[in-house]
């Protein structure tokens, strides 16, 4: 069994196939999902997605390359829809520093937004970090995100940023890149981060984990993350699947 932290079945690549990607994912023992919205578009899809499949969960928020466009409205939309019974967090939430859409200081209230909204209503946040990262953990430093705890989604960093991280009651979730030949850092990060703070996901459609790498990701492929991860942690693909599926399940509350 599996445990797919984070993945876009609300995207348009998957208008198309849906169902019979949803199937792939059941049929590989990708058992549970979360379907993470992160504007107005897709927010709706992800709940409604949800409720058409007992294990699959949603999360609600903002995302930082559209933070310019976010409302007041919008904020307290988030915060009615966090009353759902499938969603199970409130993200995803964060800096990008990559594209040059919303401003960085624009970005970083709407980040603050949210954050204090996910204490309000006592809910975990997913964070998105695009080579923002010291901001992001000043910020969530400053807010005492600790309070509520999140998941580093697809955390890209280096071992340096991990005990910040797990100071303030993060998980480490690892995708996609921890397959990349070149890609070290979420190699060492692999083999650092506690086992009982490490999740899976795909970001499906993006970041396809070899050898499927440049094609469209789904959550099946979640498998071959966790293949990788058990490899450079030397223990069973089994034994980290039942990891990090308790783990995911302790951290959504499921």
């Amino acid at each position: 069994m599996l445990f797919d932290t984070h993945v876009h079945l609300n995207a348009r690549q998957f208008e198309e196939d849906r169902e019979e990607v949803i199937k792939r994912a059941f049929d590989a023992g990708v058992t549970q999902m979360v379907v993470v919205g992160f504007d107005r578009e897709t927010i709706p899809l992800a709940i409604e997605i949800a409720e058409q499949h007992d294990t699959i969960y949603a999360a609600v928020g903002w995302h930082p390359v559209d933070a310019i466009d976010m409302t007041e409205g919008d904020l307290a939309w988030i915060e009615e829809l966090s009353a759902h019974p499938k969603v199970v967090a409130i993200g995803e939430m964060g800096l990008d520093y990559h594209w040059d859409k919303s401003p960085k200081d624009i970005q970083k209230e709407v980040f603050r937004k949210q954050i204090r909204l996910a204490k309000k209503i006592n809910m975990p946040i997913i964070i998105h970090n695009r080579e923002a990262t010291e901001d992001i953990i000043e910020i969530l430093q400053e807010e005492s995100a600790k309070e509520i705890g999140g998941i580093m989604h697809c955390y890209n960093d280096s071992v340096a940023y991990l005990q910040a991280c797990l100071d303030m009651n993060f998980y480490i979730s690892l995708g996609g890149p921890v397959t990349f030949k070149n890609a070290t850092d979420p190699k060492e990060v692999a083999v650092e981060v506690p086992l009982d703070r490490i999740l899976v996901e795909t970001d499906a459609p993006f970041l396809a984990p070899h050898p499927n790498r440049g094609k469209r990701n789904e959550p099946s492929y979640v498998t071959l993350v966790a293949e990788k991860i058990a490899e450079l942690r030397r223990i069973s693909v089994e034994e980290l699947s039942e990891i990090t599926t308790e783990n995911a399940r302790r951290f959504f509350q499921i």
